[in-house]
């Protein structure tokens, strides 16, 4: 079974870098890895992705020798299923507020003896059956990265209970998300989201758990990597498109 590079850069103390994907070609998959990033996040939260699409993103990542993050729609025994079983090795899930949440995410990702996985061999995670199955089921559970989202102030409340909950890996704290819970929709540099979110890392780090975050600047993820994030998802990728049009364009017509 491969390894996970991503996963293993992570417990290695590493800091790793990767853009959220909104775009449906494959395309981007590769150029994020071209250009050296080490991961994408295929959205499908907030982007228009099927499950085929991100089968089609998974392999592409697999090949430029990039790792795609998923993040699912919801927390649901069926969205996780499916996009492990097309292959994918890490997910991102949204909306954790409780430690029972953080549970049916392991439950849902995990074979026995850590949960309750719905069990297929004839599937891209299992080499449509070329790996032997006691392989599949059996080192599985080692492979797979789990990040769950906190995003609103009842998921920082209860962080000490989501953090004793055994099989999640990477906390990942939602500024936008986080900041509308703060009652200052969008202003993700407002002290209060910022107080937040420092006080998280600190617990979180603490707990021996990784951090992550999402940042739209080199500042930015400079200061969080200095404050103890590992896992920064740099921007998005329409927006990074866009940004480096305008600057071409605006160049073009003041010239």
């Amino acid at each position: 079974m491969k390894i996970n590079i991503l996963k293993k850069a992570l417990e290695e103390g590493k800091t790793v870098f990767g853009p959220f994907c909104k775009m449906l070609d494959p395309t981007i998959v590769e150029l994020a890895a071209l250009a050296g990033f080490d991961f994408v996040i295929i959205d499908m939260e907030h982007g228009p992705y099927s499950i085929e699409t991100v089968q089609q993103m998974v392999r592409a990542a697999e090949a430029r020798g990039i790792t795609a993050v998923v993040r699912v729609p919801e927390n649901s025994e069926t969205s996780i299923l499916r996009v492990l079983d097309i292959g994918a090795k890490c997910i991102q899930v949204p909306q954790i507020s409780t430690a029972e949440d953080a549970g049916k995410v392991v439950k849902s990702a995990m074979f026995h003896p850590k949960g309750e996985r719905g069990m297929c061999r004839y599937v891209r995670a299992g080499d449509y059956t070329a790996i032997d199955k006691s392989e599949h089921f059996g080192r599985s559970n080692e492979s797979i990265l789990t990040i769950i989202h906190i995003e609103g102030v009842a998921g920082l409340e209860n962080l000490p209970t989501i953090l004793t909950y055994d099989g999640i890996d990477v906390i990942f704290l939602g500024p936008y998300d986080l900041s509308q819970s703060c009652g200052v929709p969008g202003q993700v540099q407002h002290e209060k989201v910022i107080k937040r979110m420092e006080e998280a890392v600190v617990l979180a780090r603490k707990s021996g758990k990784v951090v992550g975050t999402f940042v739209e600047t080199v500042e930015d993820a400079k200061k969080w990597e200095k404050i103890g994030v590992q896992y920064i998802a740099y921007a998005v990728d329409t927006g990074i498109i866009l940004n480096a049009f305008q600057q071409i364009t605006t160049k073009l017509i003041n010239n």
